[in-house]
């Protein structure tokens, strides 16, 4: 039985470039979804799938997520207070109770590897869960939960699967080659990065989530950095495969993909959740609908 899994690593030290000039001084991570940031999506998955230690990598301009999952400053608190707000006061006072978070500043080349390599002081040895701050998915169970129980059962690597629906877009993921285990779990073969959709070899994307062992600070040590010196996560996994270690895809039951990284699927993930929010989604919905009827006539 694989060593269990206590410990989450969110890379959020990304410029956010697609997104200016909004995030010139505002973490893209932050953008919010009606009303609540991208990552607190993120947090609540990894909570909710039953880790509660969480090192958030960030880089400069962030320091709005560390104050967003800090304790309330005390002048809101009073402002909630006396406004008899006891919902919104309970609702900031949760965020910062939700996990034990822990900030490390990013430091090293350019790549996604490098802020897991960040981890590693705190990490240690032992296996760990790294989620992107940048894009969720909403699934029952959680995604996070469901990988767990699959490196629970097998160890190794284990990489969330995301099936692409339309066959154009196989070209913006890492696609795997896949060998069925059981039911929704494959064995990696190997993953190949933004494919001619012709020859994808599969339509499972294997990205956004991952559960790794600790080896793989060692393999991103090892690596020999590409064009402008990046160091990339999937180089160091490929060469743990390489060793003999497993890769395992789950692709993720009861799930929707929100890619919140770009402007166009931002928009439509804030419109889907918009719909379905609890004290705007009927009314929003209406005027939708308002809209639509409106560019008929």
């Amino acid at each position: 039985m694989a060593k269990k899994v206590t410990k989450a690593l969110i890379p959020a030290a990304g410029f956010g470039t697609r997104f200016l000039p909004q995030t010139k001084a505002m973490p893209k991570e932050m953008l919010p979804i009606v009303d609540k940031p991208v990552i607190q999506y993120v947090v609540e998955e990894i909570v909710g799938s039953g880790i509660d230690n969480i090192i958030i990598v960030t880089g400069a301009t962030k320091r709005a997520i560390e104050d967003h999952f800090d304790v309330p400053n005390e002048d809101l608190v009073q402002n909630l207070v006396n406004g008899h707000k006891a919902e919104a006061l309970a609702q900031i006072k949760h965020i910062s109770n939700m996990a034990n978070f822990i900030y490390i500043r990013q430091k090293g080349p350019y790549g996604n590897g490098t802020p897991v390599l960040s981890g590693e002081s705190v990490i240690e040895d032992e296996p760990f869960a790294v989620v992107w701050g940048d894009e969720f998915i909403y699934s029952e169970p959680p995604r996070l939960s469901q990988m767990l129980k699959v490196h629970e059962k097998y160890g190794g690597i284990v990489i969330s699967g995301v099936k692409i629906q339309k066959k154009e877009d196989l070209s913006r993921y890492g696609i795997a080659d896949l060998e069925p285990v059981e039911g929704n779990v494959y064995k990696i073969k190997a993953i190949v990065e933004k494919p001619n959709p012709e020859q994808a070899p599969s339509n499972i994307a294997t990205h956004g989530a991952y559960i790794l062992p600790p080896e793989i600070f060692g393999a991103l040590k090892r690596l020999n950095p590409g064009q402008n010196g990046e160091i990339w996560l999937v180089d160091a996994i490929n060469m743990l495969r390489d060793e003999g270690v497993p890769i395992y895809a789950v692709e993720i039951e009861n799930g929707k993909y929100y890619d919140t990284g770009n402007k166009l699927e931002y928009m439509k993930t804030v419109v889907e959740l918009a719909r379905s929010h609890p004290e705007i989604g009927e009314e929003f919905s209406a005027f939708l609908q308002e809209l639509v009827n409106s560019s008929k006539n």
